[in-house]
């Protein structure tokens, strides 16, 4: 997933690790923050992959300022962008779990449609899984947990609940959206036909 985030932001434009760290963290909000620690090794990983690369950047003009030290700019190269294509299509598991879902959806605008609706259709099986286990939990042990246990359980409950109707949303939005492309489609082969069949009669 952290490959994902940073080819799909280096995508976008060049940056230096520090920004990159910052624009992962408002680009992923409280789905997920990355740490120096697991940021830097992937950059590593990745620029000995040659998915990236680094390139200098030359150092500000102020004399004795710290910004006058040379700072790596990293960009993405033509393998990465090859990658992330591949990356964005992927909509298996890992792609709706907890771990995955948050940065998958920071690049729903450049995931393929079809991928889109697999990916939410998936979470929602996912969270309703969730939410009916957490339900016969709360059944089993209401008589048996002290009211703060069990608030604690309904706030779980809920949160399912409140995804899944989101989910449900995205989902429709979606279809409509696949439904009007297809409708166009259609529509734009049915005028290519019927020029075709004219200008072959014309010829005749």
């Amino acid at each position: 997933m952290l490959e994902l985030a940073i080819l799909g932001l280096l995508q976008e434009a060049p940056v230096h690790g520090y920004e990159l760290r910052k624009e992962l963290g408002l680009r992923l909000g409280g789905f997920r923050l990355f740490s120096y620690g697991s940021l830097y090794p992937a950059l590593r990983r990745l620029t000995r992959a040659g998915l990236i690369v680094e390139d200098p950047e030359l150092p500000a003009p102020e004399t004795g300022s710290w910004s006058r030290r040379s700072r790596r700019v990293y960009r993405i190269t033509a393998e990465g962008k090859e990658r992330l294509a591949e990356l964005l299509s992927e909509s298996g598991p890992h792609a709706w779990d907890d771990e995955g879902f948050g940065v998958h959806l920071a690049f729903f605008s450049r995931t393929p449609a079809e991928a889109r609706v697999r990916i939410l259709e998936g979470r929602r099986r996912a969270v309703e899984e969730r939410r009916e286990g957490l339900r016969a939990a709360l059944g089993r042990a209401r008589e048996q947990i002290d009211n703060y246990t069990q608030q604690l359980h309904q706030l779980g409950l809920d949160s399912c609940e409140r995804e899944v109707r989101w989910l449900n949303e995205l989902i429709a939005t979606e279809r409509a959206a696949q439904t009007d492309t297809d409708k166009t489609t259609n529509k734009t082969d049915q005028q290519d036909r019927h020029q075709e069949y004219e200008r072959r009669s014309h010829h005749e």
